[in-house]
């Protein structure tokens, strides 16, 4: 059983890691929550009230002075200003570290962090937790099989009607002041945006034009951040259009996905699968099909749910075998570095008049193979 520290028990921490750690013990996942730290007693109080047994610090430098020898990682949930000062103390230490998205504010600080990881020989993991989200794994198990070949045009739209809110206790409302997030949308639910259309589209991308605007108040002001983005990614494989707003009318994911034989559509729970039928074009004249065989299924994921207690327990089996494995700086690391190159580089872009602006600071980009045949539906 590897034993961790909690870092942080806002919201996420309390609705989403904490429970997934219960339930991720009961089903065998070898990670349990031993400490916790925050600076508001009245947090540490709500998490004692769930687990007498935890043992309670107010700030992570004495938590980890001393935890020395008695925890294998920490899980960063604080908001994204401390995961770089804070991931990396705990690397420096020999601990692992699980960390919330965005990675980090800057590429420069992801960087690093990545750095400290293969300094250390420490796992450093992201918290992806949009690709363990039932719905999500049915799109991978279509591309798997082939049904649409390879992936060209994806289409990313996040609607919110209003930013995620932290807890009362404190500043309720970080997400919308930079200094604390980094950013508005875009860091916010960039992340999973992106990381997201890097899986689908089998790659890396070359570059980003952006375009970002804030209208809505917070508390009479108007907020350092944005609350919409529209951006236009090319691949070297093709194209991915998102746009990410928290000023919808509803709450709601809609992705598309398209490929040389069909197209995948999610709203939310509901997965439309469309493949095309070649015949259709010879038996009309035409060269290109007009007939596509189309299923539709129901994932049930709990969109609405923003705990998504069901996505961390899996991600977290993830992360325990990285920690196994000694993978210290994996996929999901390198695109959380990429994340926070394009985000950093979307600002620019809106910054600048919505110029086109390259890509490629980090890492050589890791090819994901599609199946080149289909499988039978």
């Amino acid at each position: 059983m590897l034993k961790g520290a909690l870092v942080g028990h806002g919201f996420i921490a309390e609705r989403g890691h904490l429970p997934a750690y219960r339930e991720a013990a009961s089903a065998g996942i070898p990670l349990e929550i031993v400490a916790i730290c925050d600076h508001e007693p009245s947090r540490l109080q709500k998490a004692l009230e769930v687990n007498p047994k935890l043992r309670v610090y107010k700030d992570y430098k004495s938590m980890l002075a001393k935890e020395a020898g008695k925890i294998d990682f920490v899980d960063v949930t604080t908001p994204p200003y401390m995961h770089g000062e804070i991931a990396m103390a705990a690397m420096d230490r020999g601990l692992h570290v699980l960390c919330e998205k965005p990675l980090a504010p800057t590429f420069a600080e992801a960087s690093d962090m990545v750095a400290s990881a293969r300094k250390n020989e420490r796992v450093l993991f992201p918290s992806h937790n949009y690709k363990h989200a039932p719905v999500v794994k049915a799109v991978r198990s279509v591309l798997d099989q082939g049904l649409i070949g390879p992936v060209h045009l994806v289409t990313l739209h996040t609607f919110r009607n209003t930013h995620a809110k932290g807890v009362n206790e404190w500043r309720k409302d970080w997400r919308r002041e930079k200094k604390y997030s980094g950013g508005g949308i875009a860091m916010d639910h960039g992340a999973h945006t992106f990381y997201l259309a890097f899986d689908w589209l089998g790659g890396y991308p070359k570059s980003i034009t952006a375009k970002m605007s804030s209208i809505a108040l917070v508390n009479g002001v108007k907020a350092d951040t944005e609350d919409n983005l529209s951006c236009s990614i090319e691949f070297p494989r093709g194209t991915a259009s998102a746009h990410l707003t928290w000023t919808a009318g509803i709450r709601k994911v809609i992705y598309t996905l398209h490929g040389e034989r069909g197209a995948i559509r999610v709203e939310d729970d509901n997965v439309e699968v469309a493949v095309m039928d070649p015949a259709s074009g010879e038996a009309n004249g035409t060269v290109t099909p007009t007939s596509w065989t189309i299923k539709t299924e129901n994932v049930s994921s709990d969109w609405m749910d923003a705990s998504h207690v069901t996505w961390f327990k899996s991600l977290l089996g993830q992360f325990a075998t990285a920690v196994e494995q000694r993978e210290y700086v994996g996929q999901e690391a390198r695109d959380a570095v990429k994340c926070i190159e394009l985000i950093e580089t979307a600002y620019k872009s809106a910054s600048q008049g919505s110029r086109e602006l390259p890509l490629g600071q980090s890492e050589s980009p890791v090819v994901r193979l599609v199946p080149a045949a289909a499988a039978s539906m």
